[in-house]
């Protein structure tokens, strides 16, 4: 179930965290998986483990230009590009609207938000073109109930949710699926950017009393990226520990 054999994957964000783990289990089911990440000696040593099912590739999801290039390279290889992982994110300064600075904003809607959106305006065309394909995008349960001290980071994760539901109707009847995946508190190294009564803050939420792991979440994501996902499109789906309540 959930093969993937033949099929080409575009994971970003992937040299770590739960990037890593989503191109591990896309690896393990049969796809070959662009590695894309800005650390691109991290995404190397991906790849490297993955073995011949992997290969990075050096991506800054906020330049457009990048992503084109990274795109091309992609079909070079392998002439075909199944699925697309948005995943490279920050979780930015955790402090109070009124501490964030012009650059703090500007930041992390040009790495959470615009990334997503540059990434899916390159790679829809080819996926139309074929009639098939599958985009997960990552979002946040910040982005569904906005957590304190992290306002840029829940108001692109809210955006990222919206995206995700308005691409999905766009090309819902041409053999896309466009869902998003939003975690709960994962432990990663994301966490570093953040204070341990951010952290705190947030596990305590969490019904089950732990965080997330990342091969938890890939788990969701090897779902929503297989053509078994034949009659699921523009959906949000929690992967929190039961902490979401909608």
């Amino acid at each position: 179930m959930f093969e993937l054999t033949g099929q080409t994957a575009i994971v970003t964000g992937a040299a770590q965290g739960i990037g890593e783990a989503i191109a591990e289990r896309l690896s393990c089911a049969g796809a070959t998986v662009a590695v894309a990440d800005l650390d691109v000696e991290g995404a190397r040593a991906v790849a490297a483990r993955l073995e011949r099912n992997a290969f990075a590739v050096r991506t800054d999801v906020t330049d457009p230009a990048s992503i084109a290039k990274t795109v091309a390279e992609v079909l070079g290889r392998t002439g075909r590009i199944d699925i697309l992982v948005n995943n490279a994110g920050i979780a930015g300064t955790a402090a109070p609207l009124w501490e964030q600075t012009n650059a703090d904003w500007a930041k992390a809607i040009a790495i959470n938000l615009s990334g997503v959106f540059y990434f899916c305006r390159a790679v829809v065309p080819h996926m139309r073109e074929r009639g098939y394909g599958r985009i997960v995008n990552i979002a946040s349960i910040a982005g569904k109930e906005g957590n304190p001290r992290m306002v840029a980071y829940s108001a692109t994760k809210a955006g990222v949710i919206g995206l995700t539901k308005s691409l999905g109707k766009e090309v819902a009847t041409e053999g896309i699926c466009v869902n998003a995946v939003s975690p709960a508190v994962v432990q990663t190294k994301l966490l570093d950017q953040l204070t341990p009564e951010q952290v705190n803050y947030m596990t305590e939420r969490i019904p089950m009393r732990r965080t997330g792991k990342p091969e938890e979440i890939a788990a969701v994501v090897h779902f929503l990226a297989s053509p078994d996902c034949s009659f699921v499109t523009a959906q949000c789906y929690d992967v929190s520990g039961g902490r979401a309540t909608y």
